[in-house]
């Protein structure tokens, strides 16, 4: 009788522990995804940046940020800590996926941050693909204002 208690209270034991694991790694993964967390640390790095929109990549590692004035920023989970960047035209290149719901994107001045986002949506890596094409035109229609014309 007592090996059969025994038993009992090891087999309780081990689905406690199962059970508990699983409930800190589900707890952990919507951290990832917690876009209030993503505005937080973003407004902390960038406290003079007004948000518009957010799109995160379908892993929850990366979210993307449209700001004011047509500006482009990114969030990226880095092991204990994030990285955010506000992205500067000419900063990266930006190609399609094979998918379609997807963006390779290169960084040129921080490429540890270069690679391949995958987005839940087609709409989603298109509307970003359009803020960063929008940051980058905003910038050359400043830079064709500040230079003089040449008139006749």
């Amino acid at each position: 009788m007592g090996l059969v208690a025994w038993g009992v209270v090891v087999v309780l034991v081990v689905v406690f522990a199962f059970v508990t694991t699983r409930m800190t790694k589900q707890t952990s993964e919507d951290n990832l995804h917690d876009m209030g967390l993503a505005i937080m640390e973003f407004g902390r790095a960038f406290p003079n940046e007004a948000i518009r929109d957010l799109h995160t990549t379908k892993d929850g590692n990366t979210v993307f940020v449209r700001l004011h004035d047509n500006k482009a920023g990114f969030m990226r989970n880095m092991r204990g800590h994030y990285s955010c960047h506000l992205i500067e035209p000419g900063m990266a290149r930006v190609r399609p996926t094979a998918s379609g719901k997807g963006l390779i994107i290169e960084f040129t001045e921080t490429p540890v941050h270069s690679g391949q986002f995958e987005f839940a949506s087609a709409e989603d890596a298109a509307e970003v693909s359009l803020w960063l094409l929008g940051n980058l035109v905003a910038m050359a229609d400043k830079i064709d204002l500040a230079r003089p014309s040449a008139q006749h």
